[in-house]
């Protein structure tokens, strides 16, 4: 019986694993998935973070709850590294914005470039905006915005085969025209009903400076030169068209909401 000791096996030194045209392989496939892993996980994390500035940004502007996301090319590191963020939806909750109850926006926001310059944060190339104001919101902004109609308006109808709104009271009735004239929101005056008309020229003269007074806060209020660009009366409510273009992104000093940014 032979009781010598086994051979000893050759041992498989660095160079020659790597010599090895498979391992070299699992090796770059290997270093490659880690690369791209590593590249997923930054770009999702500081996608959720920029994400979430927009979004408080624009909650704090519009004073309700919001939703903001990226677009996905080119990849947002790139778009980070460089300041020039290509394209951003946002939607708010439906609550309001600032004032205006019931109101829902939804926002489409092109070459956003960000440079400091003390004067101003960078600059938004173009801001396309939907507003969806539904008739139960316009009735508890008027009564909470117009003085004299506010006491008298319960309930608000919309006519969309003539674009007027109706402010109803169990008293009578005013009839308004929204409409946009020269980049501004405005209600004119078309019809008072009920113990209403019977007051005639002076409910008018007193009743259109009131609408203009409500038009002017409401509009004024918003930031970055945004105005209306069209407006439709539907079944519902109202839905109007804002824009803006080559806007100038405030600073902190301006406007705290954009402090982060």
């Amino acid at each position: 019986m032979d009781f010598s000791a086994p051979a000893a096996q050759p041992k498989r030194n660095l160079f020659g694993f790597l010599r090895d045209p498979l391992s070299i392989f699992l090796v770059f496939v290997t270093t490659l998935a880690l690369v791209v892993a590593g590249l997923i996980g930054a770009e999702l994390y500081a996608r959720h973070i920029a994400d979430d500035k927009i979004t408080k940004a624009t909650e704090c502007e519009v004073e309700d709850n919001a939703k903001a996301s990226f677009g996905v090319s080119p990849p947002f590191l790139w778009q980070h590294i460089t300041g020039h963020y290509t394209n951003i939806s946002i939607k708010t909750a439906g609550n309001q914005i600032k004032d205006a109850k019931e109101m829902t926006a939804e926002l489409s926001i092109s070459d956003v470039r960000l440079h400091d310059t003390g004067d101003s944060g960078g600059t938004i190339g173009a801001l396309d905006a939907t507003l969806i104001w539904s008739a139960s919101g316009i009735e508890q902004t008027i009564q909470n915005m117009v003085p004299l109609l506010g006491k008298m308006v319960d309930s608000v109808t919309t006519h969309p085969d003539d674009g007027t709104v109706e402010l109803k009271s169990t008293l009578g009735g005013v009839v308004v025209k929204p409409q946009v004239q020269n980049n501004q929101l405005s209600l004119q005056l078309v019809k008072l009903s009920g113990l209403a008309s019977f007051a005639g020229a002076l409910a008018t003269e007193n009743i259109q400076p009131e609408l203009d007074k409500f038009t002017d806060k409401l509009t004024s209020k918003y930031p970055l030169g945004i105005h209306p660009d069209s407006l439709q009366v539907t079944d519902t409510g109202v839905i109007a068209k804002f824009s803006t273009r080559n806007a100038s992104i405030p600073t902190h000093g301006q406007n705290p909401c954009f402090a982060n940014l």
